[in-house]
């Protein structure tokens, strides 16, 4: 298959290949699937993947001690103000927990929400750390108005068709009267983001769809009150105008070259949006 990027430097074009086609089968099967098939494939379809994948990113990364660190410093920056000690903090896709760990310090509780507990068994956590592994539907085991503030990185990009209602609904169901949703998911004008990067246009992987600006405003018919829009790239926060990314979305949406569409990181690199119940 013809390359559309250069590859990483670590990894070669039969990696990334293998990476490429193992991921998008088991995200074809996600597509199609109703929803009781799909709890068993979220379950399930990381280990697969990773298993069949030995030299995926994430693995390497999460090996990684600095790179793990950085990765925990980008989102702190970003979501320190919004914790206090009297506050129960809820991180949606904790993975290997170490965000929680940081924003212990700084709030009553940090909870977990993922499909898996990843957490090392051979690290320290605090006492008001903890993780809810759920099926990615039934999180009964947090009540109606119970959080202060909830936080994902890169998550609803991953989401089925079907799930963004009812992950958004979950999320104002759990907050309270005032509690907040910051949200961060790569921008689709810049991508793909998930390794069909390397071979299409448009995502084909686990990236099941790549955000505009334009379609958080489904997201705030669901009942929120108000929603808050951020340039936001590693350690760089910034709340701008929604007509600032109107605007740049109307200008930038028709290209499709790969070294246009990088460029376009330096103006929409991420959604970033925080909602306010």
């Amino acid at each position: 298959m013809k390359i559309r990027k250069p590859l990483p430097s670590n990894r070669s074009y039969d990696q990334v290949l293998n990476h490429y086609l193992i991921e998008k089968a088991l995200a074809t099967k996600l597509k199609a699937a109703d929803r009781e098939s799909r709890k068993k494939i979220y379950s399930s379809m990381y280990n697969e993947l990773f298993s069949k994948v030995p030299d995926h990113p994430r693995l390497t990364k999460r090996s990684d001690e600095t790179e793990s660190r950085k990765k925990v410093s980008h989102r702190m920056a970003f979501i320190k103000r919004f914790l206090h000690p009297n506050k129960v903090f809820v991180e949606f896709a904790s993975g290997d927990g170490r965000l929680l760990k940081d924003a212990a310090e700084y709030c009553n509780q940090a909870i977990g929400v993922d499909i898996s507990d990843q957490r090392d068994e051979g690290e320290d956590f605090p006492d008001n750390v903890s993780v809810i592994v759920y099926d990615g539907y039934d999180l009964s085991k947090l009540t109606d108005e119970s959080v202060d503030f909830v936080f994902s990185d890169q998550l609803i990009e991953h989401l089925h068709d079907e799930d963004v209602e009812h992950h958004f609904i979950t999320i104002k169901r759990i907050l309270k009267e005032g509690g907040s949703y910051a949200f961060r998911t790569p921008h689709a004008f810049c991508g793909p983001h998930d390794v069909s990067q390397y071979f299409s246009n448009t995502p084909e992987c686990f990236h099941l769809k790549e955000w505009k600006f334009k379609d958080v405003k489904a997201i705030e018919l669901m009942g929120f009150n108000k929603v808050k829009y951020y340039w936001s790239a590693k350690n760089v926060h910034v709340r701008m105008p929604r007509f600032y990314f109107s605007v740049l979305e109307s200008l930038l949406g028709n290209i499709r070259s790969y070294k246009i569409r990088k460029m376009t990181q330096l103006f929409l690199p991420s959604v970033t949006c925080v909602l306010v119940k």
